[in-house]
């Protein structure tokens, strides 16, 4: 009786022991599975649940957020084990300031596109992952494809010299003069050589009717509100600008702000003397984005600046009004004792960055990108999913035209050249559209050069947020064009701008500048 009670006693605290191995055992690879899939190799641990990489996007143009049933993450996720949640801004608000929100709310995506800056606040408050380790490793055709110029400059934007961001790479010009070509046939003018002859042809475009639909009502040449996006006119006297903003260039022998150059005064007192006259639309200050592309779309231009590549929505458009519409690329007319150029930022722009707070995803987000940058995947980039993003038309692939109500494909690849841009013109337009948009192209190419600013941090700004804004140049800018200042207080705007910290500024810029040298 003793003997079997105590092989019972034995049988039990042999169970316990065997029982607390195995939670032991599982406990211990649980830890080692959940180290292993968001540190190192990434989900090598078979599960249900799939790995999802939050991306952050602005501007995402038209569509609808997919699901996770959508075809296009479904087939990623086929190919990298990874489901991407795409993430944008909120209907209505402002880009820059809602990825600030979420930073104050420690809300951050697993990867981000940044805006307004928001790159070096993370990294001059160690918000930033640094991948100099990681990318060779995890992201090797992100690593391989950008330039070692383009990481060059990267590295200059940290004080300790680490990769805190991918960059853009754009090695042809991205931006032009664009000229409403068959305006100018219907007037009878040939392409202006000189600001002298491109002032009299918006003259033509104001009073000749050169749409043709009986009504005077086009505008000779436009801009956005805050002088934005009408680079055109400050081009033609070698000012630096992106997008309405001053960049930095060699004035004088060395990097200088366009701003407050004598180039940047003579190419105002033009703009002011087109405005007068009634050749610079009149509500370019008061124009939003959506107004001033309706205007384009409309067909009321006759001269602005935007994206050749983007061009196929607006042709689209303009086609209901004007079916013969025609779209060439303008020379930059010379300005007397000046020398124009496009300005051209090829590399060094941050693209796409990992905050800290993410850093158990990093590996996931960089095997995500890199398949975005593996060229053995770049007809699928290209085209997507068959019926939802291409259809085939006699053997061909074709791009389906995006609707508000289709969902978005991510798309994480900013690299680009001359032959990639030409894959993509193929793509996207009509046959008959192509050489035209090449044309553009090239006409922008012979124009365009890259600024010695290119890819420069704005960490040069750190203490000065008003001078980073543009502000103080914006207003003296539009009040000087429209007539409420005179001319001479350029003057009273380089004082006050070296005042404000310019010449702080000018030393760090210059400073930078001699590193990449």
């Amino acid at each position: 009786m003793k003997k079997s009670y105590l092989l019972l006693i034995l049988l039990i605290m042999s169970m316990l022991v065997i029982a607390v191995a195995c939670d032991d055992n599982k406990t211990d690879g649980n830890n080692d599975s959940n180290s292993e899939s968001n540190q190192t190799e990434g989900n090598e641990e078979e599960s249900d649940e799939p790995v999802v990489v939050k991306v952050f996007k602005s501007h995402l143009g038209k569509g609808t957020i997919p699901e996770s049933d959508d075809p296009h993450v479904q087939k990623v996720m086929e190919a990298t084990g990874i489901e991407y949640q795409l993430i944008t801004t909120p209907p209505g608000s402002d880009p820059a300031e809602y990825i600030n929100l979420i930073m104050a709310e420690q809300d951050l995506p697993d990867i981000l596109r940044p805006i307004g800056g928001v790159e070096q606040t993370l990294i001059s408050q160690g918000g930033a992952l640094a991948l100099d380790e990681l990318l060779p490793k995890y992201a090797p055709h992100v690593w391989e494809q950008i330039p070692e110029e383009a990481w060059k400059i990267v590295r200059t934007a940290s004080d300790d010299g680490k990769i805190y961001y991918v960059p853009k790479v754009f090695m042809i010009p991205e931006r032009s003069p664009l000229l409403r070509k068959d305006w100018l046939d219907n007037i009878g003018m040939d392409m202006p050589e000189t600001t002298e002859e491109y002032k009299e042809m918006l003259v033509a475009f104001r009073d000749e009717d050169p749409n043709g639909n009986g009504v005077q009502d086009e505008l000779p040449t436009s801009g956005r509100e805050f002088g934005r996006w009408m680079d055109h006119l400050f081009a033609m006297f070698g000012v630096a600008m992106w997008e309405g903003y001053p960049e930095w260039d060699i004035y004088n022998g060395d990097i200088n702000y366009a701003g407050t150059t004598e180039n940047m005064k003579a190419s105002i007192e033009f703009i002011r003397e087109l405005y007068q006259e009634g050749l610079l639309d009149n509500e370019t200050f008061l124009n939003k984005g959506d107004v001033w592309a309706a205007k384009i779309d409309n067909g009321l231009v006759g001269s602005w600046y935007h994206l050749p590549a983007n061009l196929n929505d607006n042709l689209i458009i303009m086609r209901e009004h004007s079916p013969d519409v025609e779209i060439s690329g303008m020379s930059l007319p010379k300005a007397d004792g000046f020398d124009g150029y496009i300005t051209q930022k090829s590399m060094g722009e941050p693209e796409w960055m990992i905050p800290k707070t993410a850093e158990e995803n990093a590996i996931n987000a960089l095997k995500l990108l890199d398949f975005y940058y593996d060229p053995a995947n770049s007809e699928f980039i290209q085209y997507g999913i068959e019926d939802v993003q291409h259809e085939v038309v006699n053997g061909e692939k074709q791009l389906i035209p995006a609707t508000d109500e289709t969902p978005i494909a991510l798309g994480m690849l900013n690299f680009t050249t001359q032959e990639t841009m030409d894959l993509r013109i193929e793509n996207s337009f009509e046959d008959e559209d192509q050489q035209m948009i090449k044309d553009i192209f090239k006409t922008a190419t012979k124009d365009s050069r890259r600024i010695a600013g290119d890819g420069m941090p704005i960490s040069v700004y750190e203490g000065y947020p008003d001078i980073q804004s543009h502000k103080l140049f914006q207003e003296y800018m539009t009040n000087i064009v429209i007539g409420e200042w005179e001319l001479e207080r350029f003057d009273e705007f380089v004082e006050r701008w070296k005042e404000a910290g310019g010449d702080e500024i000018t030393k760090r810029a210059q400073e930078w500048y001699a590193q990449t040298e």
